[in-house]
């Protein structure tokens, strides 16, 4: 405003009626109204000091909070947990022989058949559905291995809970509630199918979760049950190296009587055995000759990497320049069990032993293998 002395700081009007003592209290009051108003009680002012004491801090509930990602995710149901409690004290098992004594291992990758109750109660599917994807009795049917001087490693989780015959972050991005790392492999043919490292469907392409998981679930899985089945291996496929200096690894799987690629030559039912090699770049063709010789002198109908040319421990081991040698071999399950209730056939015990005597054959000729199967080893000059 303009006074006497030129240009003088604007402040609010004050009425002549009120002097400034009188709006102090009155700005008072309207404070204390403002707080019995957020009290819920706008018509009368509380003593501070009957005020109720704040509740003390407690940390966020983990099961619906994610601290990492903001809203819609935190608000999603989190899927149930499956608490330590429920977990084996192994995901996996080696049945040691009393020595190594043959440059072999087994690997039964997906007999698994502990289901954790919290992961069933997950889904929509009932256990017996659950367990089409599983290679049942897989290990029973190589357990003479450890007998004959070779060790047999198995995973005791379902493939269909994770697979260990994967990489272990080939992830299906629609499967989770929040993105995952870059370094996820979420553009493979097995993701792409529903396959991946935690798998979406089982052999009957019915869905297995109702709801998205989180990453953390899938991180705690990888951890807990991938990494420790494929150190055993690693470690066995070392050990073997080093007392023998080669290793033939077998990979066991079994696969369903029916529903096999067109791909398979002539009626997929009629397959017995896939013998899985990579066409070749996995293992010396004296292993997988000896093998599909011998089954076949037994009447089984053996084809070769038509339709399961070999997964990812196949690629992912077999290095036959340095003297590493996978070769996969898949049994068609209408051979030893009932696809429908899943109890062994009586071909059961027929099929056992002659694996075992399989087994013993390789065990045999692995002596003689020695010096082809080596790694070749050129000195510079």
């Amino acid at each position: 405003m303009v006074g006497a002395t030129g240009i003088e700081p604007v402040t609010f009007p004050m009425s002549r009626a009120h002097s400034t003592a009188e709006l102090r209290a009155h700005f008072a009051g309207a404070c204390k109204a403002r707080r019995a108003l957020f009290k819920g009680k706008f018509w009368e002012v509380q003593d501070p000091r009957q005020r109720p004491r704040r509740k003390p801090w407690r940390p966020p509930d983990r099961s619906t909070y994610n601290p990492w990602f903001p809203a819609p995710y935190a608000a999603q149901p989190h899927p149930p947990v499956i608490t330590p409690a429920s977990l084996p004290t192994n995901p996996i098992e080696v049945l040691e022989p009393t020595r190594h004594s043959v440059p072999l291992v087994f690997a039964s990758p997906h007999s698994g058949s502990f289901y954790p109750p919290e992961f069933v109660a997950a889904s929509p599917l009932d256990l017996a559905m659950l367990r089409r994807s599983e290679d049942c009795y897989v290990d029973q049917l190589f357990s003479d291995a450890p007998s004959l001087g070779a060790p047999l490693v198995r995973a005791l989780y379902p493939r269909a809970y994770l697979d260990v015959n994967r990489e272990p972050y080939e992830l299906d991005p629609e499967m989770f509630n929040d993105p995952l790392p870059a370094f996820a492999n979420t553009t493979s043919v097995r993701v792409g199918a529903g396959l991946g490292t935690i798998p979406r469907i089982v052999a009957t392409r019915r869905e297995i979760y109702r709801t998205k998981l989180y990453f953390d679930e899938a991180e705690r899985r990888i951890e807990g049950v991938y990494r420790p089945y494929h150190r055993a291996l690693a470690g066995l496929i070392a050990r073997a190296h080093e007392q023998f200096g080669f290793c033939i690894l077998i990979d066991c799987h079994s696969m369903p009587s029916t529903g096999l690629p067109v791909t398979a030559v002539g009626d997929p039912r009629t397959i017995d055995m896939v013998l899985g090699d990579r066409t070749g770049l996995s293992c010396a063709p004296a292993v997988t000759d000896t093998v599909d010789a011998f089954l076949s002198q037994r009447h089984y109908r053996v084809t070769r990497n038509n339709p399961y040319a070999g997964g990812f421990t196949t690629q992912h081991y077999a290095d036959p320049g340095n003297g590493t040698h996978v070769l996969q071999l898949e049994i068609n399950r209408n051979l030893y069990v009932d696809e429908a209730t899943l109890e062994p056939r009586p071909g059961f015990s027929v099929l056992k032993a002659d694996i075992g005597a399989l087994m013993a054959r390789l065990v045999a000729l692995a002596g003689e293998w020695g010096t082809a199967l080596r790694p070749e080893r050129l000195s510079a000059e």
